[in-house]
Formats: structure tokens, C-alpha cells, sequence
């Protein structure tokens, strides 16, 4: 699975509160503890996310509070492209070679890391443009390379399918990170606000996935909830069904046997869901096969319904247990979904990336 812009961290780079320095694992060659893409925050006495741990994020944790320590507008202090090579600097056994950019965060980046995080929210993918050889502003791009915000070219050729962050160096030599900021693909429907749901939803709250949480009961949400859940609190929740997106994954718990049951059969009506998982034993899932079947759903169509729900030999029924075993099962289809599923194509761009790369080089001015 690819590494989208945790939530967490866009928030964080958000606050104008304190002075912070964004490190990206900007390329990386051979093995390596993460990859291109994985961010952290560093501010002076804190640090959001990680990107891999031991040695290097300790170098890069150090490099960070060091450009914090320096007058603001050196370029030392606001952006750098430092690589590592893991096995002979480092003393890692990973072996590979990794290189961090280092972005320094000024209290104006605020609205450019805000918006992102909306866009985020609202499930629209972005890409950044950033100078690494000078302290101007990042731009900001959608889906298509079309520019929305900063200084930058109109538009902006993507590193490619499957890629979501590069360094490129343009003609004149200069260096520019190219980096997704997407939201998380794999998106659950929960249905039930009962103990096992809203333990599955405290497992899932630090996964890469998009959780909709459905109860008619709107008193049995928590007041806060986990920044990548939201919740629908309605009477109707086969439209919900009926209204989520292809490739969608449904997991059905609710406090009643009859509306499990309509909620199943909604759900088999549809072809083009990811997964789709019902809480239940052996024998629940031969009584509503039968329902179900005179309902008028094919027999073929329920080897798509996962029920009992879980990994194979864990047995204990406590929700905190369920959980961790329903999110085990969940990553483990999402990151066969995302392996198998064909890389996308994004729109053909009419310009080149060394042509717009070229653009992009009067941008720096100091």
C-alpha cells in the first residue's frame, strides 16, 4: 500500500503554534525501513509520525532541532536533501539508501497545510511542489496536475502511477521534491455502535483506512471520534448501502439478527464491493444463507460473505480481542486489493515534466 499524508501530521503542520521541520523520505534505493512518501513532524520537543525508526530517524530528529536552532530565511534553516546511506553511515541492517528532505514550516504555511488537510477530509487527492534549493513556498496540485494555490506552473506532470514522491531536477539543476498528499483509499462501513463496533473503530483509529460508522442509535457514538471516522447516525441505513462507492468494504454488527439481515442482502445485490464481513458463528451463517437464498440471492454470491468474521484460531469473543483480530483480517485483504488492483493512470499531461520542471526554476529568487 502506498504512504498517504497521515491526518495527524497534516493537523499538526496546520498549528502555527511552534516552529516544526516536515522530513519526507523522498527517495529511497534498496532496502529501507519506509518508503518514499513516509513523513514526520519534528518540533523541538515533539514529534508526530515516523519514518522508520532507530538510527536514522534519530540523525534525522537531530538535523531537524538544528535547523530549528538557526535564524529563520538561511537556507541551511529551510530546506535540505540530506541521503543516507543505512548500511555504512548509519550502522542499519536494512542496507539500502535513503534520501530525507527536510522543510522547515513557517507560521504562514499554515493556510497551505490547512488546506490540504480539507482536501484530505474531503477525500480529494493533492500533490505538493516544493524547492528544495530555495526557502519559496510549496504549490499545491490535484488530481489532474492542475495548480490550485502557491507559485508554480499551471500544471504539474506526476512522478507516474504507483510513484507518490520523487525528486526531480530540472534543467537548470535545480531540485524539487514532487509529493502526494492522499487520502486513505481503503473505506469500511460499519454497521453497529455496539461494544465489538466501537472497539473495531479504537482498532482502526491509526490504520490507513476510511471508516463510516452506521447506527440509527445517535446516542451511542462517542463525543470524540477518531480522525479518520465519521459517523451516520440514520434510520435508513440500506441507502447508505446503496450510496457507498465501488470497492468499498461493509462489515455488518448491528444489535439485531433482522436487520443484519437486510443489510446483507443489500450488500450481496452489489458486485463490485471489496469485502464484505458479517459478525456471527457457523450457525448464523447457515441460517441466514437460507434466508437469503429465498430472498432470491444465488448461491454463488455467498462465498462473498465472510462469516464468522476474524483470523483463523482466534477464538476469544471479547470485543478489544475481536478487534484486533477484524482489523488483521481487514489489512490483510486492503493490501491484497492494493497489490492486485491495476495501477492507476492519471490524466495525460500536455506538457512534459522537464517542461514544467523548467517553468518551475524561476521560481527561485534567492
Amino acid at each position: 500500500m502506498s504512504t498517504p499524508f497521515n491526518l495527524t501530521a497534516l493537523t499538526a503542520a496546520a498549528s502555527k503554534a511552534v516552529p516544526r521541520v516536515l522530513v519526507t523520505v523522498a527517495q529511497v534505493a534498496g532496502s529501507a525501513p519506509r518508503e518514499p512518501g513516509a513523513k514526520m513532524l519534528i518540533t523541538q520537543y515533539h514529534a508526530f509520525d515516523t519514518i522508520g525508526g532507530g538510527h536514522l530517524e534519530m540523525v534525522a530528529t537531530d538535523i531537524a532541532r538544528e535547523m530549528l536552532a538557526m535564524p529563520p530565511g538561511e537556507l541551511l534553516a529551510e530546506r535540505r536533501l540530506e541521503r543516507f546511506p543505512l548500511g555504512p553511515s548509519l550502522g542499519q541492517c536494512c542496507g539500502g539508501v535513503v534520501h530525507l528532505a527536510f522543510e522547515r514550516i513557517m507560521p504562514e504555511a499554515g493556510e497551505h497545510f490547512g488546506a490540504l488537510a480539507r482536501r484530505w477530509r474531503e477525500g480529494q487527492d493533492s500533490w505538493r511542489l516544493v524547492p528544495l534549493d530555495c526557502a519559496e513556498p510549496a504549490a499545491i496540485y490535484d488530481a489532474a496536475g492542475l495548480h490550485l494555490s502557491g507559485p508554480g506552473p499551471a500544471m504539474l506532470a506526476r512522478p507516474g502511477p504507483g510513484i507518490d514522491c520523487k525528486v526531480r531536477i530540472d534543467d537548470h539543476g535545480k531540485r524539487w521534491l514532487i509529493d502526494s498528499c492522499l487520502p486513505y483509499r481503503p473505506r469500511l462501513y460499519l454497521f453497529g455502535a455496539g461494544h465489538v463496533g466501537a472497539a473495531i473503530v479504537r482498532a482502526l483509529a491509526e490504520l490507513p483506512c476510511q471508516v463510516v460508522w452506521v447506527d440509527e442509535r445517535d446516542d451511542m457514538f462517542p463525543s470524540v471520534l477518531p480522525a479518520n471516522v465519521r459517523v451516520e447516525a440514520t434510520d435508513t441505513p440500506e441507502a447508505v448501502v446503496e450510496e457507498a462507492p465501488a470497492g468499498a468494504s461493509f462489515l455488518v454488527l448491528t444489535h439485531s439478527h433482522a436487520l443484519d439481515q437486510q443489510l446483507s442482502e443489500h450488500i450481496l445485490r452489489r458486485t463490485d464491493f471489496t469485502w464484505f464481513g458479517l459478525i456471527g458463528s457457523a450457525t448464523k451463517r447457515v441460517s441466514f444463507e437460507r434466508r437469503l437464498q429465498e430472498r432470491g440471492i444465488p448461491v454463488a454470491r455467498m462465498a462473498d460473505m465472510t462469516c464468522p468474521i476474524g483470523m483463523p484460531g482466534i477464538r476469544d469473543k471479547a470485543p478489544a480481542v475481536i478487534a484486533v483480530s477484524v482489523a488483521a483480517q481487514l489489512m490483510q485483504v486492503w493490501e491484497a486489493a492494493a497489490l492486485a488492483a491495476p495501477a492507476e493512470i492519471g490524466a495525460k499531461m500536455s506538457v512534459s515534466a522537464s517542461a514544467v520542471l523548467s517553468e518551475t526554476q524561476t521560481i527561485c529568487t534567492n
